[in-house]
């Protein structure tokens, strides 16, 4: 309540936002900076707590968060870091590449131009690598088809070229192998027909020609002597 107040008091008077941006208190400086002057904000950039230093980045134009970048890029907080990585030209997140915070780098692999993304192929969070799969091209990809997570593996056989599929045939995850038996060349799958997974078994003979599935040997019945 005590902050809906000071928001609803700065919203009607805006020109006394400049005046509160030394407030001892930070929920008042934090709301302040969302009146403030913008020729008054770069000099929060450095307020000690994070949650000013966020409403500023959310306010600065992308011109001055560009010029700032070097220095909020190593902000020691990350949801700071996450705004900057949620504004900033796609072209200038190098500097947000190698951030501590997986969830920094995943927000970077969402927005970063594709021919700078392999860069974070063999990112060591599997989420950030699956991002990176969602998105990378032809020949790229193929970075990711011996990743270790079978998560992203899966995503690179859904998105790789059917030609390419039968080098997964033989992949430690079942559901890699089932992606490669509903899409690759019929005659590919033989493999798969003899698969530990019955799911894959069945995926891989509703993908063949009737004629080309081995059938079962038929069952020999004994008639009754006594007829």
């Amino acid at each position: 309540a005590y902050a809906r107040r000071i928001s609803r008091f700065l919203s009607w008077h805006p020109g006394l936002a400049d005046g509160q941006l030394q407030h001892p208190y930070f929920e008042v400086r934090a709301i302040a900076v969302r009146h403030a002057s913008l020729f008054r904000l770069p000099a929060l950039l450095r307020d000690p707590d994070e949650t000013v230093r966020m409403q500023v980045v959310q306010r600065l134009p992308i011109a001055q968060l560009h010029t700032h970048l070097p220095m909020l890029a190593q902000d020691p907080h990350r949801e700071v870091r996450l705004r900057v990585a949620q504004r900033v030209d796609p072209a200038r997140l190098g500097p947000l590449m190698r951030d501590p915070d997986y969830g920094v780098r995943e927000c970077v692999a969402d927005r970063l131009p594709l021919p700078l993304l392999s860069a974070l192929a063999h990112d060591p969070d599997r989420a950030v690598r699956q991002r990176v799969a969602q998105r990378l091209e032809m020949p790229a990809l193929l970075a990711l088809a011996d990743d270790p997570d079978g998560d992203v593996r899966r995503t690179v056989a859904q998105r790789m070229p059917d030609a390419l599929l039968p080098r997964l045939l033989g992949d430690a995850d079942w559901r890699v192998r089932w992606e490669v038996a509903q899409r690759a060349a019929p005659s590919a799958l033989g493999p798969l027909l003899s698969d530990e997974d019955p799911e894959v078994r069945a995926a891989a003979r509703q993908r063949l020609p009737l004629a080309s599935v081995p059938q079962p040997a038929p069952t020999t019945h004994r008639t009754n002597a006594h007829g």
